[in-house]
């Protein structure tokens, strides 16, 4: 029923004095009313950096859409606390454990699609809270931190210290420096250098595509391959050629593909449209 509906109307929402910004997407016709697309984006980014993926998909697929911005992101609220080498799994349990109690009816099933360290929080939540969980796509997802991630880093923390990533700021605004040297820094830090996940994300047992770009600079197929052998059940693994990290936008119209027909197979066998 509509009146079980996502809130479209209400684009913020406020957890722990924490105000996080999130749009809706709304088909026009609808395949399943208890079926959302839950958006989870990369370390860097915010909703307009989704581009029109989301819109995109959620036509292709006739399902509505969330997409939001995790604290220190975007419209959200800033940062309130220099961050640990727990942060993604604090992402995952805490603020996107939240998030969907306040949003999402418990009537529905949601299909997460993760990119980058959005994915990373997806698997964890997924693992961790399976009961909404239809399926789950990752696109350039970690769950190690490989010396290849690091040496990726920094590159882009000259880019911006040469001010050469000046967009960051249309996104995220006086946010921007905050958000930036969290992300850079974390990851180069001798704390996080031995982060591993793969034994937090065992108890996935529904459908997972687990999608990379063959140029990933911040990352190797060693990221899929550990998904596929850490969870309960078969995943499927797509390298998107001529892509790096961003094979969603970069290759945009094979990725949509990729995910359709993957969701499309898995409807029936998995009963995901019920």
């Amino acid at each position: 029923m509509r009146d079980r509906m996502i809130p479209f109307f209400m684009p913020y929402c406020t957890i722990n004095n924490t105000i996080l910004h999130y749009e809706s997407i709304r088909v026009t016709e609808s395949a399943s009313e208890k079926v959302i697309l839950l958006f989870l984006h990369e370390a860097l980014g915010s909703i307009p950096q989704w581009k029109s993926f989301p819109k995109d998909l959620c036509s292709a697929l006739k399902l509505d859409g969330i997409v939001y911005e995790r604290q220190g992101h975007g419209q959200s609220s800033p940062l309130e606390e220099e961050r640990k080498a727990d942060y993604l799994h604090r992402y995952a349990y805490e603020e996107l454990r939240a998030f969907i109690q306040e949003v999402f009816s418990p009537d529905h099933k949601l299909i997460l699609v993760g990119h980058s360290d959005g994915g990373s929080i997806a698997l964890l939540y997924a693992s961790k809270f399976p009961e909404q969980v239809a399926a789950l796509v990752t696109i350039a997802a970690h769950v190690i931190n490989e010396p290849q991630t690091i040496t990726g880093i920094a590159p882009a923390v000259l880019a911006f210290e040469q001010g050469k990533l000046a967009r960051l700021n249309d996104f995220h605004g006086e946010k921007t420096d905050a958000l930036f040297f969290a992300w850079a820094n974390t990851w180069k830090s001798d704390e996080f250098r031995n982060w591993d996940i793969c034994k937090d994300i065992g108890n996935i047992n529904f459908p997972v595509l687990v999608m990379q770009g063959e140029k990933d600079q911040y990352g190797t197929k060693r990221q899929m391959e550990l998904i596929q052998e850490n969870v309960q059940t078969p995943c499927d693994l797509i390298l998107i050629e001529n892509a790096g990290h961003l094979p969603h936008l970069e290759q945009k119209q094979n990725v949509l593909q990729v995910i359709e027909n993957w969701i499309k197979t898995h409807t029936h066998r998995n009963n995901l449209y019920i």
